[in-house]
């Protein structure tokens, strides 16, 4: 169950990650990062993978898109 959780989450950050990266909406990602750690944090909870390797990925992608657009160092 909490992998369903997780993988439900991981798909919604990274629809929002997607439109993140038009420009000017970049900000979005210091909402959309925490949201799929949240995730990550109950798939790692779950039995199962899928869903922490989802959301693993939605957070490198906010983390590389924030560094790109400024918004970290």
């Amino acid at each position: 169950m909490l992998n369903i959780a997780s993988l439900i989450i991981g798909v919604i950050a990274l629809i929002l990650a997607v439109f993140a990266f038009i420009p000017l909406l970049g900000w979005a990602n210091w909402v959309i990062v925490p949201f799929a750690v949240i995730g990550l944090a109950l798939g790692a909870m779950s039995d199962k993978t899928s869903g922490r390797n989802l959301n693993i990925v939605v957070v490198i992608i906010g983390v590389i898109r924030l560094m790109l657009g400024g918004g970290i160092f």
